[in-house]
């Protein structure tokens, strides 16, 4: 009898050994990965050269070593074809009404750029017209290019929406930036109105950047995808005015500024032909190659088509400026070796636990710092049918500053990704907050956004400011200096004196719990009301 209940004992050790359980990460999982995608030798992993195909090895062989599937077919990448181009602008455009004329420098003044591959852009006197916030939203009762045809026209448009200022979370969600008040969202209803071209008047405060940052884009290669054979209409120029110059247009014109942003934030607002026409032209260069998102996957042993997707982009700005120690090289430590690095680092803790119930899907995208492009890509050609994917986890950038109580969310109020999110960070005795900045709209700036464009429910989520020991104005100050000496410089380095991931440990910990629930559950994430996403998702679930 002894001996029969010592074979039950064994038997049960034996069965509770082969029941793998969730993965408990550690900082050894992330570290090496982020030190050596950010290390001089991937030559700051810009798309398009030796840093690229260095990178990509890289992934393909850690995906191969952790012994996950080919994402893509039998393939571990997914092509994204892309063209570069580069615009040379004139120096100045000319604008002239029936009394006047007023030239207007370029860089100085405004900046223009084109996604027409034509050798040159030349417009001549063209009609100009002011749309307002350059909006149609209809769950909020908007139009602003109702009982007008601008086709053909210069669209002249504010930057951010109607809500911003307004200190009423009802109206285009108050100070959160909506999508309809990001820069591209304008473009992309000037295009669907059949305009010629589109100006956003810049304001520093709405916009969260100054005109500096737009600047950048004067005079410099952009990269896009690649869509020959798509006939798809583009703008014949996108840009932006200063506020001061865009005053002087309006005074022209006969319009008082006051007047029109006080008309421009109600719904019964019309557009207002300016009785202004301009002129310029820009040479353009297009040059087009192929880069790549890598993709791997772990099949679920029930529901194996449907899916569970994370994402990081593996790129960053390559060799470029030197700085003031002479170094050229843009390595993009936090920015985003260590996003990469925690998607490796998952893949392992999926790889090791019980196999997941639905399939869970790791992709790293390219040209995130060109504009998403690699997952705007992907999802545009999807891999997994947007209908089945359960959800989307995003990373750029995991926490180097120490462990933190809280998390910052990314988008607050989207999606119910974010009740998850509050039952795993309950779970480590944490909490989260909203991103202190909603302003800036950096949920439309990553590549979750992309996913949420087609109704996938996204979570994204920064590194918090209440540091376990030393508090919230400690973990400010780091973020902060973090901006101002390393953000998009080749100062982002890895630096294990100045970097502590036992916070980062915890975040990517969270980041699988939320993946490993929903990848052995039957739950399916929705958008949350006032989410200018939740129709794309409803729409799904009702075919």
């Amino acid at each position: 009898m002894r001996s029969f209940y010592l074979a039950i004992l064994l038997l049960g050790i034996i069965f509770s050994c082969s029941e793998k359980k969730p993965y408990q990460f550690q900082v050894s999982d992330i570290e090496p990965h982020i030190d050596s995608l950010s290390s001089d030798y991937f030559l700051g992993r810009m798309p398009f050269t030796e840093g690229e195909t260095r990178t990509l090895d890289y992934l393909e062989k850690e995906l191969v070593s952790l012994g996950l599937e080919p994402g893509n077919g039998n393939s571990y990448f997914q092509d994204v074809p892309m063209v570069s181009i580069l615009t040379s602008p004139s120096p100045t455009m000319e604008i002239k009404s029936d009394k006047e004329s007023l030239t207007i420098e370029g860089l100085k003044d405004y900046v223009l750029w084109t996604q027409r591959t034509d050798p040159e852009v030349d417009f001549s006197d063209i009609e100009m017209v002011f749309a307002g916030f350059g909006i149609i939203a209809p769950e909020y009762g908007w139009d602003d290019y109702k009982n007008i045809d601008v086709k053909g026209k210069i669209v002249v448009v504010l930057v951010n929406d109607p809500g911003f200022g307004t200190e009423d979370a009802s109206f285009f969600k108050g100070n959160t930036m909506t999508y309809y008040g990001r820069w591209t969202y304008k473009y992309e209803e000037a295009i669907r109105q059949g305009a010629l071209g589109c100006l956003i008047v810049h304001n520093t405060i709405p916009a969260g950047y100054g005109f500096n940052v737009i600047q950048n884009s004067w005079n410099a290669s952009k990269l896009y995808l690649d869509d020959r054979g798509k006939e798809e209409y583009k703008l014949a120029f996108e840009g932006w005015v200063t506020l001061p110059t865009a005053n002087k247009l309006f005074a022209m014109a006969g319009l008082d500024e006051r007047e029109l942003l006080a008309k421009a934030r109600k719904p019964d607002f019309e557009a207002i032909p300016m009785n202004l026409k301009a002129s310029s032209s820009m040479d353009v260069q297009a040059i087009y190659n192929t880069s790549k998102n890598v993709v791997a996957k772990i099949t679920g042993t029930e529901k194996p088509d449907e899916y569970i997707i994370y994402t990081a982009h593996w790129d960053h700005l390559g060799i470029g400026k030197p700085d003031e120690t002479g170094d050229s090289i843009y390595n993009g430590a936090l920015d985003n070796a260590s996003g990469t690095a925690a998607l490796l680092a998952l893949a392992k803790g999926f790889q090791e636990s019980k196999k997941p119930k639905r399939t869970v899907v790791f992709l790293a995208v390219t040209a995130e710092e060109q504009g998403l492009w690699g997952s705007a890509y992907y999802a545009q050609n999807p891999i997994y049918a947007p209908s089945k994917t359960v959800a989307n986890i995003n990373m750029d950038g995991v926490n180097p500053y120490g462990k933190m109580k809280d998390v910052s969310i990314v988008g607050f109020g989207q999606s119910e990704m974010e009740d998850l999110l509050n039952a795993e960070l309950e779970k480590q005795g944490r909490y989260s907050a909203p991103e202190p900045s909603p302003v800036n709209g950096y949920y439309f700036r990553s590549d979750h956004f992309n996913f949420a464009k087609i109704g996938v429910p996204a979570l994204y989520i920064d590194t918090g400011i209440d540091h376990f020991e030393k508090g919230k104005e400690f973990g400010k100050a780091l973020q902060d200096e973090y901006v101002a000496k390393y953000y998009h410089k080749p100062s982002d380095e890895y630096d294990p004196n100045r970097w502590n991931l036992e916070g980062a440990v915890d975040d990517v910990q969270l980041l699988y719990n939320i993946g490993e629930t929903l990848s052995n559950s039957d739950q399916w994430p929705g958008w949350k009301e006032g989410s200018e996403f939740k129709a794309i998702r409803d729409g799904y679930m009702k075919k």
